[in-house]
């Protein structure tokens, strides 16, 4: 394979900007583009509380037995391990932002995967518009979902936010995204807002992004299911391909000293084979945005970045 198949040699912070002049006027969401699965879990706090959203007899036993339920927790949660602007020189190039209201915690949202994380929406949203600074030609994909306790008025401080943040190089929704077209407009963030109040009142959001996940901790069933999805053909416009694992509560109890990070690891190699297969295009059959847990522990960025050639 040579230099012009592996992204990865000369790194992925600008692969962008590399594509050939071939794939400058191509519908972004006709593009292979990596993304990582519940971004912001990295920094969960395991002092925070379970979310309410969360199973009653989850709660409950966490009521009980937090330090119990507490690290359990933390091993099954936790799917990524590095801030936004390390997965961006990564190659990452969509996030899946789930936001919560975390109990008496004022006017600060966070993000949240069974426990709520550390570092709040803000202070996320402006390390990575520090990144864009630096990488004038590269595109990311945010989707901001979930909204766990969110009320009216949180969506509405936090769409003001984003819109005076990235104010110039948000990309409408009425647009169709291409590399040349939004560098031509200095265009560099498309922001997913699953809140149909917000749609309707801000064409710069753009609607939830369609996500496909097996919701299986097994491998060959994620593949077995992206397949059959594939067979029914692809949305219009973005979507996800999530190679993501998924325990449930029996699973966890038959493997105590499994980790999320372990499961994954082990179920890569396979998960990958099947990535380098694929084809990013408008056909039925096509990919577009991969998502995987631990976008930093194997050549995922690499992969997926390679399929654009």
């Amino acid at each position: 394979m040579d230099d012009k198949r592996c992204p990865g040699l000369g790194g992925n912070s600008d692969w962008m900007s590399r594509l050939p002049e071939e794939l400058l006027d191509v519908p972004l969401w006709n593009l292979a583009l990596p993304g990582s699965h519940d971004t912001m879990s990295f920094c969960l706090d395991v002092f925070s509380p379970v979310l309410s959203s969360e199973s009653f007899l989850l709660r409950l036993t966490d009521l009980l037995f937090p330090c119990c339920t507490r690290p359990c927790i933390y091993r099954w949660a936790t799917t990524q391990q590095s801030i936004l602007a390390d997965q961006s020189d990564l190659g990452v190039r969509f996030f899946d932002l789930r936001i919560a209201k975390k109990p008496a915690s004022g006017s600060d949202l966070f993000f949240a995967h069974g426990v709520y994380t550390l570092m709040t929406v803000k202070e996320a949203l402006k390390d990575l518009a520090t990144w864009l600074e630096a990488h004038p030609k590269e595109i990311v994909v945010i989707s901001c979902s979930h909204f766990d306790s969110m009320t009216n008025e949180d969506h509405v401080h936090l769409v003001e936010f984003i819109l005076i943040l990235f104010n110039l190089k948000l990309c409408s929704s009425k647009n169709v995204p291409t590399l040349r077209s939004c560098w031509s407009r200095g265009q560099q963030v498309i922001i997913s807002y699953e809140n149909d109040a917000m749609l309707l009142e801000h064409p710069e959001l753009w609607k939830a992004i369609p996500y496909w996940y097996a919701d299986s901790p097994n491998p060959k069933k994620v593949i077995s299911y992206l397949e059959t999805q594939k067979l029914k053909g692809r949305p219009a416009g973005f979507y996800v391909s999530g190679l993501n694992l998924t325990e449930d509560a029996s699973y966890v109890a038959l493997h105590p000293c499994q980790t999320m990070r372990k499961m994954t690891t082990e179920a890569l190699p396979l998960l990958l084979r099947w990535t380098e297969a694929q084809r990013p295009g408008p056909e039925p059959d096509r990919i577009n945005i991969v998502c995987c847990d631990f976008v930093n522990v194997s050549e995922f960025c690499s992969v997926v970045i390679g399929l654009n050639y």
